[in-house]
């Protein structure tokens, strides 16, 4: 952890060295996020439910994704760029090096300016617990805390999948978008809203429902079923084949020759 706080410094100050690009870029993120919770109320402007969800209970659901995936985006950036790593040779330097691989391409890049959309789902997610009318008991506020910790390391696994995808293509692979940026648009709704076959997808495959459709339903008082609480855990399961996977990749990596 002191390595990794090294790094977080240092990412820190060269962000700094240019303060008016960096609010700038942060504020640009604020807004570009804004304009999906823009939808969303022009939407129950003019049909006030969806699938029977209020506005409130829909902002749940987006601000949890929202704030998972920016959140992962902010603290694994630097899978996002690995295709750049594997095609200049770095990666060469990376396993000569005597932390761990998986460690030092996690803390290669960090995106601060990712702050702006942390603090868009902040927010919507604050008006929403105010404004949806539950009762916030324990249990609830547990569930609610484990969705967005299900959500982020969910898109830790995701970044990290497309990270592998380099050691066989080189080039990342744009259909993985697919799962990240698309389960992020997607992900403001409840899965529900898309179809059964969908649901299952999201449900058995990739476990969006599992952070955000099936605890959404305990929080709002629509299901009973205690065993809602813990599905978050899904998502944090979610990184042992995106590990497995990332060995996998480590064992069959072949130098570019940059």
């Amino acid at each position: 952890m002191k390595l990794y706080f090294h790094y977080f410094s240092i990412h820190l100050r060269s962000a700094m060295q240019y303060k008016t690009s960096f609010f700038l870029t942060l504020a640009g993120r604020f807004v570009t996020s804004f304009t999906s919770f823009l939808g969303i109320y022009i939407l129950f402007d003019r049909f006030h439910s969806v699938d029977g969800f209020g506005m409130e209970e829909i902002l749940i659901c987006f601000s949890t994704i929202l704030m998972g995936y920016s959140l992962a985006e902010w603290f694994f950036r630097g899978f996002d760029r690995f295709q750049g790593i594997i095609s200049n040779g770095e990666f060469d330097r990376i396993m000569v090096r005597p932390k761990n691989e998986l460690f030092q391409v996690m803390a290669s890049q960090m995106e601060f300016t990712r702050l702006g959309r942390t603090l868009q789902a902040v927010f919507v997610l604050a008006y929403a617990v105010w404004a949806s009318g539950i009762v916030w008991t324990p249990d609830k506020i547990f569930t609610l805390v484990f969705m967005i910790v299900g959500a982020f390391v969910l898109y830790c696994g995701l970044f990290m999948i497309n990270a592998c995808l380099c050691f066989f293509t080189i080039q990342g692979l744009e259909v993985m978008n697919i799962f990240t940026d698309g389960t992020k648009e997607f992900g403001s709704y409840p899965m529900s809203i898309y179809g059964k076959h969908l649901l299952r997808f999201f449900t058995y495959i990739l476990p969006i429902a599992c952070v955000q459709y099936y605890p959404l339903l305990y929080i709002i008082g629509r299901s009973s079923n205690l065993f809602y609480m813990f599905l978050p855990a899904a998502g944090i399961l979610f990184l042992i084949p995106s590990y497995i996977l990332w060995r996998i990749g480590v064992r069959h990596y072949k130098s570019t020759g940059s």
